[in-house]
């Protein structure tokens, strides 16, 4: 059986009993996007028969599906409440930039204060600003590492932005 097999019979094994409390610990490691999606809409489906679920997972993109969620770190609750409320009072600005060097760009961005990290994300770099800047934009474009033809845009955070800045050496 591959991966996503056994994960599928996990699932099945699990709710055969009709729990009212499930804990799932990563319960779409190795699972294809397409049945990922089928088992987080049989998911769904429990939790709108009465079941309630917890799932730990690393993917913030699933974290970003549930209902409510902790960020734990060391067994220290970071952050908790539900994923746009968290997204929206993270504490930082993001900005994504398109420009002909972003290796040498996210390392001159990291040297300034008020930028909370940089991370390349295919052909654009994702700058975290904190919020003290009331226009992260017009703050980026003032640098001079950023260069006159640099795209930039405002973009909406991601629950991993809200990771970044709740934990580790990031936090605000």
């Amino acid at each position: 059986m591959s991966g996503g097999q056994r994960q599928r019979l996990s699932l099945s094994a699990a709710i055969l009993h009709k729990p009212e409390l499930l804990f799932l610990d990563e319960p779409t490691s190795a699972v294809d996007p397409e049945n990922r999606r089928e088992f987080w809409e049989q998911l769904f489906d429990l939790s709108d028969q009465g079941t309630s679920i917890l799932v730990s997972t690393h993917y913030m993109d699933e974290a970003e599906r549930c209902h409510k969620l902790a960020i734990l770190e060391n067994g220290i609750k970071r952050a908790d409440g539900e994923p746009d409320e968290l997204m929206q009072n993270m504490g930082a600005q993001v900005v994504e930039i398109g420009s002909s060097n972003l290796r040498k760009l996210k390392q001159e961005l990291l040297r300034l204060p008020d930028v909370i990290s940089a991370a390349q994300l295919g052909a654009r770099l994702r700058v975290l600003v904190k919020d003290s800047i009331p226009d992260a934009v017009a703050f980026l474009h003032e640098q001079s590492c950023i260069d006159p033809g640099d795209q930039m845009s405002l973009v909406r955070p991601s629950l991993e932005d809200v990771f970044v800045t709740s934990t580790g050496t990031s936090r605000i």
